[in-house]
């Protein structure tokens, strides 16, 4: 049995124990719960700020759970530190662990690094018509592991992030004005100076195409089969693809209604008859 000697000898170290860690308790807990107020007011914060800096919410969103691990964790090693606990060790193991993760997850994170570097620097967004990683088409989605197109054929090409900042990206949507690039050919025995008025005249009478600056027609090349004669317009980049197919056709029923001939490339064949002895 416990005599009364043993009880008073725990007591007293119940009471020794208490009054040496009791001041370390209570200002463990106090960093811990300012800490984390201190970490949630300034992570609400620096989300205000990319919000008002324009940020892509997906960007600002994972920036601000980022932000708030990292912080809290160094709330959660200070409480530590205040008891008295040797947290070199913690950091240890949990670098340890973020290094086995990374290099587990190494292509995710490099899809993760591209979409932040997406959002931040934003060369395209959702409803851009561009042409990345090898794909053209229409940008649906863009996430953290990777980016969804859809061509004009309307499928669906999801392409990795990684993949699109290691590669060209054409922007078709970026600027307001796209210039038309039109090639023609006519025959040498046309009249050149005839067929430049008759497609001036055209590009001028359409109300889509941009005046200023104005429309050029000019002799771009001559080739074996005609004089090839360069097109070039300004039209809102919205209207460019359907333009684009009205102007070819307005361009060939001018030609034929001024007698203009469009050449291609012909073959002549000389049959020479043999003579045999």
């Amino acid at each position: 049995m416990i005599n009364e000697q043993q009880v008073s000898k725990y007591f007293d170290m119940v009471i020794n124990y208490a009054s040496e860690y009791s001041l370390k308790i209570i200002g463990a807990i106090a960093i811990f719960i300012i800490g984390r107020w201190f970490v949630k007011k300034l992570t609400i914060l620096s989300k205000t700020l990319m919000l008002k800096s324009k940020l892509d919410l997906t960007l600002v969103e994972f920036s601000e759970s980022i932000l708030y691990f990292v912080l809290l964790l160094a709330v959660i090693v200070a409480s530590l530190n205040t008891l008295g606990i040797e947290t070199t060790s913690f950091v240890a193991v949990f670098g340890a662990v973020g290094l086995a993760v990374g290099l587990a997850l190494k292509d995710s994170l490099a899809n993760i690094g591209a979409a932040v570097l997406i959002m931040f620097f934003r060369p395209f967004k959702i409803g851009d018509s561009v042409e990345v990683a090898g794909s053209m088409g229409t940008v649906g989605d863009i996430n953290l592991f990777s980016t969804t197109i859809t061509p004009i054929d309307n499928r669906t090409i999801i392409i990795p992030n990684a993949k699109i900042v290691a590669d060209k990206i054409t922007n078709f949507s970026k600027q307001e004005q796209r210039r038309l690039d039109i090639v023609v050919g006519i025959s040498y025995e046309d009249d050149l100076k005839m067929a430049k008025n008759v497609l001036l005249e055209l590009l001028h009478n359409n109300e889509k195409i941009i005046q200023d600056p104005e429309p050029f027609v000019g002799v771009f090349n001559l080739g074996e089969s005609g004089v090839d004669l360069a097109i070039r317009a300004w039209v809102k980049t919205e209207e460019y693809a359907d333009l684009r197919f009205e102007v070819l056709e307005e361009i060939k029923l001018a030609c034929d209604a001024n007698g203009i001939s469009i050449p291609y490339p012909q073959m002549d064949i000389h049959h020479k008859n043999a003579i045999h002895s």
